[in-house]
């Protein structure tokens, strides 16, 4: 047996509390959780038979999900997606395995891009045929609203009650709750539908970007270094990885920044700013799926990283 004077077992039990307190507070910090990395068609996709698939078709374990992340604040048990995708079941279910609450579909709120297939579809699972949802906010642009309240089957959605859209626009600060925040900015993009947005989320100690699709960066008056330097992380736009992915495709009706473009274009920052680079929104084509290929190895020396499903950010 080990005696330890009361001096000494003071401490063990003060060091003890130290421990318990500095977990207990990481543990109630809001984070950003990453539910899909993929473009709107996931990975892999419908109809694909060549190599770039062929793995995903045979273990499941290498699928991911369409593009979308979570705000999630523990302390209040409040739950919000970006973006609503076809995967929107799925990534539900990684959502309750993060943090799980007592209340159905237990989301606080959904803010959209924009009204490609892959950013709002999967509103149609709070419709009366899955989860008649009653009152879930969607913060939507204006275009996005009107497309929304117009077009079936989401008008039903908007005459049900099952969401309530609430007006967004660019610069406009949404508070969440007392520890987080929410801006909108708009990108240039193929707006057939809608506006495109990016979005800037605030926590108590970090700022992260969501920005997974936009136009070549010279079509933005916004210089992508500055938006950099005012944030911790950005999720950038990574659909192609260079202009050799489609062979046969015209590359200029589907104008994203390629991601070679993207690093060239920040080689001369420091590594710490390079170092906040999250690439998202991997068309299946896109080697970067592959942890493994010699593109994500000249992402990783770049000083970049690819978004991983699952992971998580404290904010």
């Amino acid at each position: 047996m080990i005696l330890l004077s009361s001096s000494r077992l003071n401490r063990l039990m003060l060091g003890l509390l130290v421990c318990f307190a500095s977990y207990h507070s990481d543990a109630a910090e809001p984070f950003l959780a990453v539910l899909g990395v993929a473009q709107d068609g996931g990975y892999p996709q419908v109809g694909c038979k060549k190599a770039c698939c062929k793995n995903a078709w045979m273990d499941s374990a290498a699928r991911r999900h369409v593009a979308s992340l979570a705000i999630v604040d523990p302390e209040s048990q409040q739950r919000w997606l970006l973006d609503c995708t076809p995967d929107f079941r799925e990534q539900l279910h990684l959502l309750d395995q993060m943090l799980p609450v007592d209340r159905s579909p237990g989301i606080d709120g959904i803010f959209l891009t924009h009204a490609h297939m892959g950013h709002y579809t999967g509103l149609m699972h709070l419709g009366r045929e899955v989860l008649g949802a009653q009152g879930v906010q969607v913060y939507a642009m204006s275009r996005m609203r009107t497309f929304l309240e117009t077009n079936g089957p989401w008008d039903q959605l908007v005459s049900l009650g099952q969401i309530k859209l609430t007006k967004l626009a660019g610069g406009q600060d949404v508070s969440l709750n007392e520890r987080i925040n929410v801006v909108a900015f708009p990108v240039p993009h193929r707006d057939e539908y809608s506006e495109t947005v990016g979005f800037r989320i605030s926590g108590p100690s970090k700022t992260v970007i969501y920005l997974p699709d936009i136009d070549k960066w010279e079509r933005w008056s916004v210089k992508i270094e500055d938006l950099l330097s005012q944030s911790d992380y950005a999720f950038l736009d990574a659909t192609f990885f260079d202009v050799n992915e489609l062979p046969g495709r015209d590359m200029s009706e589907i104008p994203h920044p390629f991601v070679v473009e993207t690093m060239e274009r920040l080689k001369a920052l420091p590594l710490l700013e390079r170092k906040k680079v999250r690439f998202i929104h991997l068309n299946h084509s896109n080697p970067l799926l592959n942890p493994s290929s010699t593109a994500a190895v000249q992402v990783e020396e770049a000083g970049h990283s690819v978004a991983t499903q699952g992971e998580r950010i404290e904010i």
